[in-house]
């Protein structure tokens, strides 16, 4: 079965580019990606823009209306995701918890519906 791990977290908290954090913090993600990727359990996955460069569409009356940003103002932002074959619920949790963002954020799991 297939899971969706989104990873959501403040945007200005946990290890940001050019600290020293940073390099073993990514290398962590590159550990994490590798290990799924061992138990063929990678089926993809990347990191988003910042949440500045987002913007959100609705249709109103027929009418394609956007806004900049993302639909809801939360303190945490979706800042990427996996997606990955799990063999249950517990397995895909286990996953989950090897993001180094959950840490100092939190992991959406959530399991694809297929339809047919």
């Amino acid at each position: 079965m297939q899971y969706l791990l989104l990873i959501y977290t403040d945007e200005t908290t946990g290890p940001q580019p050019g600290t020293p954090e940073f390099g073993p913090y990514m290398q962590g993600y590159q550990e994490f990606t590798a290990h799924l990727q061992e138990k063929n359990a990678f089926v993809g996955g990347d990191a988003l823009e910042p949440v500045a460069t987002a913007s959100t569409v609705t249709m109103e009356n027929g009418k394609m209306e956007v806004t900049d940003g993302p639909f809801a103002e939360t303190k945490e932002q979706l800042g990427g995701y996996y997606l990955v074959e799990a063999d249950n619920l517990d397995a895909a949790l286990e996953y989950a918890s090897m993001i180094p963002s959950a840490t100092h954020g939190r992991v959406e799991v959530r399991p694809i519906k297929i339809y047919g």
